[in-house]
């Protein structure tokens, strides 16, 4: 029988779809007051790879991705995605006045040495129940130095851009795991 131990600690990251780009700073400082100090941004990206959602936003979203400091366990990660729903809510109603049409998407996940997991609010064949609605994805695996698609992985996922920044990423989460 197998022993039954705690989670090893996972890296937070947080990828933002915006097009609100005059509140980024903002934007940053409400990820930053819920799950602490960020250690890495990267440049901003303009999301080109699909048009899923340009109904609800509109045009010229850009994205950029947050990690940050504190190592969670990755039983949070629901917890997380229901945190940002909450800020999804309040940036669009802050911008709109009503809150009809989304301002800011914050897709969070999760990064160790082997992988990469989103959380998702909707359910598939691919998708893990946490709890309350979210579900899990095992979106990345890392493989022979660099990240490697499923083929369930969003097509900006698997883009070189984006797995760069996440390679980027691990190299931290692996500085944090030595302590150095």
């Amino acid at each position: 029988m197998g022993e039954i131990n705690s989670f090893k600690k996972h890296k937070l990251i947080i990828g933002v779809l915006s097009v609100i780009h005059d509140r980024e700073d903002e934007i940053i400082n409400a990820l930053s007051e819920e799950f602490g100090k960020i250690d890495y941004k990267s440049t901003i990206l303009p999301f080109t790879y699909t048009s899923y959602y340009d109904r609800e936003m509109g045009p010229d979203i850009e994205r950029f991705f947050l990690s940050f400091e504190k190592l969670i366990s990755p039983d949070e990660l629901a917890d997380v995605k229901i945190h940002t729903n909450y800020l999804e809510k309040f940036f669009s109603i802050q911008e709109t006045g009503k809150g009809s049409m989304r301002k800011v998407n914050f897709d969070p996940g999760l990064i160790n040495l082997s992988h990469l997991i989103l959380a998702s609010t909707k359910d598939n064949v691919h998708r893990i129940p946490l709890k309350e609605g979210i579900y899990g994805e095992v979106t990345l695996a890392y493989k022979g130095g660099g990240f490697e698609p499923y083929p369930w992985t969003y097509i900006d996922y698997k883009s070189p851009e984006y797995t760069n920044i996440f390679s980027e990423i691990r190299d931290i989460y692996r500085k944090d795991l030595s302590g150095s």
